[in-house]
């Protein structure tokens, strides 16, 4: 492994977190005697660039500082590569980390952890959603949440995580199921009605909602969550669950596992770790241990 690690930092993550968090990680990496390398990027493409060509060069590790999104840009570089993944979460919602057992808005606990696991090569082997040649560690949502982040992307104000707030209330107050079409790997098709879809490589997104409460991401198989059809009623009562993952037992609620999920609705996007992906039909593929990431303290 090479002594060079590169930090990949979004300066803006969490309110400017980001920037903050990188000076901790570098010096816990530079105390276990690793060099640091730092790419922060122009834009997306710029920064995703450059870290694919840091990975194609050899470095021993790429340490991600931000958020799902920063996490998201990363694995599109590491992904079927022996390059280990290193995170330290100071985002809005983390649920990569959440998933793994990470710490969240800890970036010098994360740091430490990152270059104690470099120093003892503790790295664990996960896997990863893929729909066509991109990559995603946590969830494909699709429906009603994807709805709520349309509706909040378009929106100028308010700033930070509230718009979402506000998008969701909008959102309820237009609300009406989904037509989809499901199809699993075992070929069998679902013609149903549906609140919304979610395809879980990890438990969680939006900041901790374990929509995917029981999924394991070593098991090369998502979790595939379905809220059924159900009243704006049902949905508020059932909707507060989500955070302790006890949905999954309410009648309106069913779970399929499967590693191949096609999904067909008219008018929905797919979101991948909070990410955009384009519009159904969408067609998702676990893949097994895509992707190694530093295992120092995992619980997931």
């Amino acid at each position: 492994m090479s002594s060079e690690i590169t930090l990949f930092v979004n300066p803006t993550a969490g309110r400017g977190r980001g920037a903050r968090a990188a000076q901790p990680a570098a010096s816990a990496l530079r105390a276990a005697g690793f060099s640091v390398r730092t790419v922060i990027g122009e834009d997306a493409a710029d920064a995703l660039a450059r870290v694919r060509e840091a990975v194609a060069e050899g470095t021993g590790a790429l340490v991600a500082v931000g958020g799902d999104g920063l996490v998201n840009l990363a694995l599109q570089a590491v992904a079927g590569t022996r390059t280990p993944l290193g995170v330290v979460a100071v985002g809005t919602g983390n649920d990569f980390a959440r998933s793994l057992g990470l710490p969240v808005r800890e970036p010098a606990a994360a740091g430490a952890l990152v270059a104690d696991a470099l120093k003892g090569a503790r790295t664990r082997d996960i896997d990863l959603g893929r729909i066509g040649d991109h990559w995603f560690g946590t969830v494909l949502a699709s429906g009603f949440d994807s709805r709520v982040n349309d509706r909040g992307n378009r929106m100028r104000l308010p700033l930070g995580r509230f718009k979402y707030d506000l998008a969701m209330v909008a959102e309820l107050a237009a609300f009406k199921p989904t037509a989809f079409r499901l199809t699993l790997d075992d070929g069998s098709v679902r013609e149903i009605a549906a609140t919304l879809v979610a395809v879980g490589n990890g438990t969680s997104y939006g900041g901790g909602m374990r929509i995917c409460a029981d999924a394991d991401m070593s098991d090369g198989l998502f979790d595939v969550t379905v809220v059924g059809d159900c009243s704006r009623a049902t949905l508020l009562r059932v909707f507060p669950r989500v955070y302790k993952g006890t949905h999954l037992t309410h009648p309106v609620v069913g779970v399929y596992r499967a590693a191949r999920v096609e999904l067909v609705a008219e008018d929905i996007t797919g979101y991948a770790d909070g990410e955009p992906v384009g519009p159904l039909p969408l067609v998702a593929q676990c893949v097994p241990g895509a992707v190694r990431v530093l295992a120092g303290g995992l619980t997931g």
